[in-house]
């Protein structure tokens, strides 16, 4: 696969981890950031897809099996 460079801009404190961390996984800083954009990448479409079903669920409700009014009153549920 064809690979193109990039400049990335971070605070030093998350550089000097991010170094760190690519040290303690055994590979380099450049193939720590490519491995988590590319995860990023492919799971987009399948977080988005998640995201359109719950929100159509939200818009249409939950039936919750009362009918148009509950079977009960409120000094029945309030009953001592």
């Amino acid at each position: 696969m064809e690979r193109q460079n990039v400049t990335v801009s971070l605070p030093p404190d998350i550089l000097k981890q991010a170094r760190h961390l690519a040290v303690e996984r055994g590979t380099s800083l450049s193939a720590l950031l490519a491995a988590c954009l590319e995860e990023l990448v492919k799971s987009e479409p399948t977080y988005r897809a998640a995201q359109r079903r719950a929100v159509a669920r939200m818009r249409k409700g939950v039936r919750m099996g009362v009918g148009d009014r509950p079977g009960w009153t409120r000094d029945e549920l309030h009953e001592r």
